[in-house]
Parts: structure tokens; sequence; C-alpha cells
């Protein structure tokens, strides 16, 4: 993989909604068709999970971190996959979390501010949006090189590529063809 310090790709696009776009920019942090990948490094990771607000900015990044970081976007990509093909992913995302009620509202929030309450932050907004209903549209493209976080905005909840016109395209292109073969 190519070291690299953003991708810039779907920017024009609505992200998902409210704090699960942070979950979504957090996986979409390696490109696989292309072979970019931007949690390269204990720092990059710090950096990444500062810019989403997930960590307190004195908290230190290790290579622990990173490999555990790289797991639950893993993990989480499985999710998001299994949303789009309709089966059930049995991934396990464990995570030390405090409810906090305030008033008639209850959160869940990580018990620390370093790497691993940023990480059990994001399994957080996932179980979050799992109870509020808004997790079955966060998908995984389908294309097989792809895979890239897009939020579903179809009245249906029909939409299986991050873009119609490229990711659609290429695999219905590819489907003629082995079928004119």
């Amino acid at each position: 993989m190519e070291p690299v310090e953003s991708i810039d790709y779907m920017q024009d696009v609505e992200p998902a909604p409210g704090r699960l776009e942070l979950v979504q920019r957090f996986v979409n942090t390696v490109d696989l068709e292309h072979g970019r990948e931007v949690l390269h490094s204990p720092a990059r990771l710090q950096s990444v999970l500062l810019e989403l607000g997930l960590l307190d900015a004195r908290a230190l990044a290790t290579e622990a971190d990173l490999e555990r970081a790289l797991d639950l976007r893993a993990g989480l990509r499985g999710l998001a996959l299994a949303n789009n093909e309709g089966r059930a992913d049995y991934s396990v995302l464990e995570a030390e979390l405090v409810v906090r009620i305030d008033g008639r509202n209850g959160v869940l929030e990580p018990v620390r501010r370093n790497v691993d309450g940023a990480l059990a932050d994001l399994v957080g907004i996932v179980y979050t949006a799992m109870t509020d209903g808004t997790w079955s549209r966060l998908k995984a493209c389908r294309r097989d090189v792809c895979h890239w976080l897009f939020y579903d905005r179809s009245r249906n909840q029909s939409a299986v590529w991050c873009q119609m016109a490229v990711c659609g395209n290429r695999t219905k292109t590819k489907a003629y063809r082995a079928r004119r073969v």
C-alpha cells in the first residue's frame, strides 16, 4: 500500500448523517482499488482520530493501537458490506463504553479519550445507528475491488454501488462482456 495523507474520492457526495459520518470517514481511510493507505503509521492514526474529534490532543498512538484500528476498520467494512449484500456478518466489536443520561436522552461515551477510547467511540456510534435504524443504510460498495462506504439515500435502500457512473458502470460492463464470450 502506498502511504498517503488523504484520499479524495466522492467529496461531492453528501456523507452519512450525524456521527455515523465519523465511522464512514474512518473506514474510508484506505483505497483498496488503487492501493492507497491513510493509516500507515501510529502518528497518522493519531492525526486522523484527532481530525475526527475522537481523541484527546495529548494522547499518543502506538503500533499496537494501529493494529487494533486496522482490525476495527476491517470489521466495520465487513458489517457495511453485509448491509449491501443482505447477509448477516457476525463480526464481534467490543468496546468499553458508559451510558451518560442527560435529561431524556442517553448517549454512549468512551471511558477514556485515548486511542482505545476513540475506537470504542466508533463502536458506540455503530451500536447507536443500529438501534435508531440508520446503520442499515451505511453500505460498502459491492464492486469487488472498491468496498468504499457510502450512505444509501435511495427511498427503498436499493443502492449497491458507491457511484453508478464508476463502479456500477464497470460492474455492468464486466458482466456484459462475460455474457458475450
